[in-house]
């Protein structure tokens, strides 16, 4: 697959406890939330751009902050490729802080748009343990709000207040984790969120389930976690080995918006 070069940036935004890159003395990349990924669509000529937004902060703030960058290193349309609660955020800068017109198209990623019941069972377990110390983390200035943010009790309601904007193209892509014996020993990680997701929604990418990642005018459905979907590094989970590239699942994305004329 070769991947196509679009006349407009691409931003690409990260989700919940995101980065853009962990340096070492700011030199020596350590790590990037987009591994691989940025690389491949600059080499093909691509403009890209990934912002930084409060790791743990909810949508409206997260959204502005997306907003600011924007304003800040853009000057004109751009796509919007989006992990997880990115997308939420980009739905709600799009559609609540008048945005629609410096963005082109937005695809997400294992996007909670119905929430998620992992995100409900963790509310409900831990909320009276942590409480407690909001004050504590109000002072600090640490937000908290993305953890209510991604319950299903509140998407419901983001989903009637935030529309889609009439001339921006939605797209998305889901990914489904197989929650079979050998993936669960090769990947414990996702054993517990996998198994409540499923219970309660379907088939999911280990936090995300492929009903809740569907929105706009499709959905692709890739194999994989929930972090397979932006190529991060697992010894031996499917789809995130050292062999791993997203030049194939990067380049359709970017030929369909280039074959839209884009």
């Amino acid at each position: 697959m070769i991947i196509p070069a679009l006349k407009a940036p691409l931003v690409l935004v990260h989700g919940l406890f995101g980065f853009n890159r962990i340096r070492f003395f700011s030199a020596i990349t350590i790590a990037e939330y987009f591994p691989g990924i940025v690389d491949s669509l600059r080499a093909a000529g691509n403009h890209v751009l990934v912002p930084t937004l409060s790791p743990t902060g909810g949508v409206a703030q997260r959204a502005q902050q997306l907003k600011d960058f924007l304003l800040r290193e853009t000057s004109g349309p751009v796509h919007i490729l989006a992990h997880s609660m990115g997308g939420l955020d980009s739905r709600y800068m799009i559609s609540k802080l008048g945005m629609a017109e410096r963005v082109l198209s937005l695809t997400t990623l294992g996007t909670p748009h119905r929430g998620t019941t992992f995100a409900d069972w963790g509310v409900s377990k831990f909320e009276h343990v942590v409480k407690p110390a909001f004050p504590a983390l109000d002072f600090l200035g640490i937000p908290y709000q993305a953890f209510y943010d991604l319950t299903t009790a509140h998407c419901r309601k983001f989903n009637e207040e935030v529309p889609n904007a009439a001339h921006v193209r939605y797209f998305s892509v889901g990914g489904k984790h197989d929650g079979n014996l050998l993936n669960s020993l090769l990947s414990p990680e996702w054993v517990i969120p996998y198994s409540i997701v499923f219970n309660s929604e379907g088939p999911n990418d280990g936090v995300v389930s492929i009903a809740s990642a569907q929105w706009g005018e499709g959905l692709e459905i890739w194999e994989g976690d929930h972090f397979s979907l932006v190529n991060w590094l697992h010894p031996v989970a499917k789809n995130r080995t050292i062999f791993r590239d997203p030049t194939e699942r990067y380049g359709g994305l970017l030929r369909r918006l280039a074959d839209e004329g884009y």
